[in-house]
């Protein structure tokens, strides 16, 4: 596949594994620094002439890529399930969020209005004017769609995007970079940049050309990017970890809180930030929840990709398997663990502990098919626990009572919480974390917004001193 640079000789290549099989599937070329610089020229360029683009217009063309998208779901998501290890269903899901944010994204385009001020002697008015050239780089556990999280509002608000994707998970992106100038998107105006963290991501980050990072991955590397863009006074988005509490009260209907808790942080095999990888749980019900917990771990179908009955696939790479080992190890003790395919792929069952909060499969974030189980007394009690980590991405909590409900709600430090259910992340509502979790906030009704300078004008209406005479 061609990210559309010249390449250089003496890059090195990027060599993408199945991580179900460990077959390479694709060897796709670098991008080097002096390259990064080139493609940021090309995206200024195209940027001025698709900023000038009518707004109906310029909708028009983003539904149309919606629409070119929506009929490659299938491919797409078989490119996924080979470059990420995602089950098929899950990476239909994927495409799909794709298409339709970019169709919310468009609906956008002729609603990012200023407002006029009332002032005296004139009038004032307020204009939102696009910030230019957009890096985003995205992360491997969900190549797609959080692509796109950045990708499609920027687009519509008037900018143009290089995306950098995962080293490991080029290959939908750069897709999706040829469907977009299939459905009429300017040549330039949206590049996929592979390449390494340290050369392509850093020149990205670094160039004076760049007027907006939207990065996902880890809050270590997020805190060093945030410090090279605050260098250049650089704007910023940035979603990292979590470690996100499912608080059971014992009020909770508790069959249903244990039939939805494995899919809460076995989903992508755990590889989740929002996963609710902390389940705290009433001790007066706590036996009983473990009781109907475990048969609903052990019935989470494990297994290839492929097969439409499969909900839960291998890890990314074996680096992330020796991760998640090193928190827990295969002789470790469990309360409950599931099983795993043996042989080739980067395999890891369903594991279930039992803890403290200050425990360091408690605090620290695993990034796997990992929960550890956590007993609390009272609702202050839960609080309490719920907030002991540096994170505050997302959470759920579990009651009948809807002034508890609301009570915790408010007081867990947390960007995304939902009650009774796992929910946290749609389309067409905002997205972000307290804490160590990140920066502002993606998605929703002002995402185009957060792709735009606010301009102030007044003008003035008083007569001059030659017109009053």
């Amino acid at each position: 596949m061609s990210n559309g640079l010249n390449g250089l000789h003496g890059l090195p290549e990027l060599n993408i594994l199945n991580p179900a099989t460990e077959e390479v599937v694709a060897t796709v070329p670098t991008t080097s620094a002096a390259e990064v610089d080139a493609a940021v020229r090309r995206a200024a360029a195209a940027q001025e002439s698709w900023a000038a683009v009518a707004p109906g217009d310029r909708a028009r063309i983003l539904r149309r890529f919606a629409d070119v998208v929506d009929a490659h779901i299938t491919p797409l998501a078989e490119l996924e399930l080979r470059e990420a290890g995602h089950p098929l269903g899950n990476a239909e899901w994927e495409a799909g969020n794709v298409r339709d944010l970019l169709h919310y994204a468009a609906g956008g385009v002729e609603r990012l209005t200023g407002t006029q001020i009332p002032v005296s002697g004139g009038l004032n008015i307020t204009i939102q004017e696009p910030l230019g050239v957009v890096a985003v780089i995205a992360p491997w556990n969900f190549p797609m769609p959080i692509a796109a999280w950045g990708t499609a509002p920027a687009l519509a608000a008037g900018n143009a995007v290089l995306l950098k994707p995962a080293e490991t998970t080029p290959l939908t992106a750069l897709r999706l970079a040829e469907l977009a100038l299939e459905a009429g998107l300017p040549e330039g105006l949206f590049q996929v940049l592979p390449g390494e963290g340290p050369v392509t991501g850093s020149a990205l980050v670094d160039h004076p050309g760049v007027a907006k990072v939207v990065f996902t991955g880890s809050t270590a590397t997020g805190r060093q990017i945030a410090a090279r863009c605050a260098a250049q006074t650089k704007r910023l988005t940035l979603e990292l970890g979590g470690k996100s509490p499912n608080i059971v009260f014992a009020d909770a209907d508790i069959e249903a809180a244990a039939a939805a808790a494995p899919g809460s942080f076995l989903d992508n095999t755990g590889q989740d930030c929002c996963a609710r990888s902390r389940i705290l749980v009433q001790r007066s019900v706590y036996d009983r929840f473990m009781e109907l917990l475990e048969p609903a771990v052990k019935a989470f179908t494990v297994g290839d990709p492929r097969d439409p009955a499969t909900q839960m696939g291998p890890l990314i790479s074996a680096a992330q398997r020796e991760r998640v080992r090193s928190y827990v190890p295969e002789d470790a003790p469990a309360a409950i663990r599931g099983e795993a395919p043996a042989g080739k792929g980067f395999w890891y069952p369903a594991t279930v502990l039992e803890g403290r909060p200050e425990d360091r499969t408690a605090t620290e974030e695993i990034f796997g098919p990992v929960a550890v189980v956590l007993p609390f007394d009272d609702e202050a009690d839960a609080i309490r626990i719920a907030n002991t980590t540096d994170y505050g991405l997302s959470g759920s909590l579990w009651t009948r009572d809807v002034g508890r409900a609301i009570r915790v709600s408010r007081a867990v430090a947390a960007g995304n919480l939902s009650v009774n259910s796992h929910s946290s992340v749609r389309y067409w509502t905002p997205f972000g974390g307290f804490k160590q979790s990140g920066l502002g906030r993606e998605l929703g009704p002002d995402a185009l917004s957060a792709f735009t300078e606010t301009k102030n004008i007044f003008i003035s209406t008083e007569l001059s001193t030659e017109e009053s005479k």
